[in-house]
């Protein structure tokens, strides 16, 4: 565990963990709509469901700017631990739920918990590697993520051989149990800096408001924070709407229409970030935008994926999209907070990374709330398809405006 060569790979592992649990709780609710219908009527309505899925996106994007404030100034070891802590138990306590009032807002509450960890966590792994290793430690992070997202695929198959609320209640009880191994072995790098650092030597903390407006004074944090909450509608729209797609363009069950659109989008995108990564970390050697230009290969092969996602009605075609998508948005996923340490100093890191995920959240949000009286309305491929030109004009604005002159800001 004192080995620095190795423990920044350990922190990598051990959020590797979180980042599932963080994905999976709040994926298995989009498979698991028709099992959870029968007790819970109001949830027959894409319309209702789209408003519980919502309401998480809301809640989520309102507080990761403050999760990110709080990441920059206090321990993120612990701010990990409590909030992996509380949505475990907000996981379990769905499965108590009786009404749709008390689903909607128990995920309003697991927006809150959840929100405390993805700044704290990519600023801790950009904190403990260097340029030569970021891309890559942040893309098997991400890789976490992805298989969180394919495990809640299989929400509704497991309840379907059990009942919707045990499902809940051990993805609760695994989560709480994990949080636990935290306590023991994850450790803050930020503090042990701090405390090897001469009181004399230190540089002072920066107050909230120096921080956002050094932020906001960075025209290249604007256009990150452009491409970065476009190409989350998208984003968004895979996670909470790609089982329903699937199962209405093959005409599959969502049993398996479920597992099936999470795992193609989860394979593919462990595939996209491992690549992307590795990519990254070698361009940029040699081209310091060789990160920027890595995320805009990712979003470009987005475009012709969305495009055949909404249109295509085989599943050679269907599923050959989602694999591209997730290639695609997996290296673009490796690379946002290497290239935020371009242009961001490391104090300001968490705090940047939360305005960001508050405005993808944002724009997942509205996105979701859109495709769901779009599916009402039948029309939900064509809302898939026609993100492709979003996201066309994005990559065209983060090749011409991001031009870094460092690797890692000071």
């Amino acid at each position: 565990m004192k080995n620095k060569k190795i423990y920044p790979w350990i922190v990598v592992a051990l959020l590797w963990g979180v980042a599932l649990l963080n994905y999976m709780d709040r994926q298995m609710l989009s498979t698991m709509k028709d099992s959870m219908q029968i007790d819970i009527v109001e949830l027959q309505s894409a319309t209702n469901f789209g408003r519980l899925m919502a309401i998480f996106l809301w809640i989520y994007g309102l507080m990761s700017p403050v999760a990110g404030m709080i990441g920059d100034r206090f321990n993120r070891k612990w701010l990990i631990v409590g909030s992996l802590f509380v949505w475990s138990s907000v996981t379990y306590l769905m499965g108590v739920a009786q009404t749709f009032e008390q689903i909607y807002w128990l995920r309003a509450l697991m927006g809150v918990s959840e929100a405390l960890y993805i700044p704290a966590g990519l600023s801790l792994i950009a904190d403990y590697h260097s340029g030569r290793s970021r891309s890559l430690a942040v893309g098997l992070h991400m890789t976490g993520l992805y298989t969180g997202q394919a495990i809640g695929g299989f929400g509704a198959t497991v309840a379907a051989a059990f009942s919707w609320q045990t499902t809940f209640h051990w993805f609760g009880i695994i989560g709480i149990l994990y949080a636990f191994l935290l306590v023991v072995f994850l450790r803050d790098k930020k503090r042990e800096v701090e405390m090897k650092i001469q009181p004399s030597a230190a540089q002072p903390k920066e107050s909230l408001w120096q921080s956002l407006k050094k932020l906001t004074g960075s025209v290249a944090f604007w256009i990150i924070l452009l491409y970065f909450a476009a190409s989350s509608l998208p984003g968004w729209a895979t996670k909470n709407w790609l089982p329903t797609l699937f199962s209405e363009n093959l005409d599959l069950p969502m049993s398996e229409a479920g597992p099936i659109s999470t795992f193609t989008i989860a394979l593919s995108s462990f595939v996209g970030v491992l690549f992307g990564g590795s990519l990254s970390d070698r361009w940029v050697q040699k081209n310091l935008k060789g990160r920027v230009y890595t995320s805009a290969i990712g979003l470009g092969l987005t475009i012709p994926s969305l495009l055949l996602l909404g249109m295509g009605h085989h599943i050679v075609s269907v599923v050959g999209a989602g694999l591209l998508f997730g290639i695609g948005f997996g290296m673009f996923d490796a690379n946002n907070m290497p290239i935020l340490c371009q242009f961001v100093s490391s104090r300001r890191r968490a705090t940047a990374y939360g305005v960001m995920n508050m405005t993808g959240v944002f724009a997942g949000a509205a996105i979701t709330d859109l495709l769901g009286q779009w599916t009402d309305g039948g029309n939900l491929g064509m809302g898939f398809a026609m993100l492709s030109i979003v996201i066309a004009v994005v990559v065209c604005c983060q090749l011409i405006f991001l031009r870094p002159k460092t690797d890692n800001a000071d």
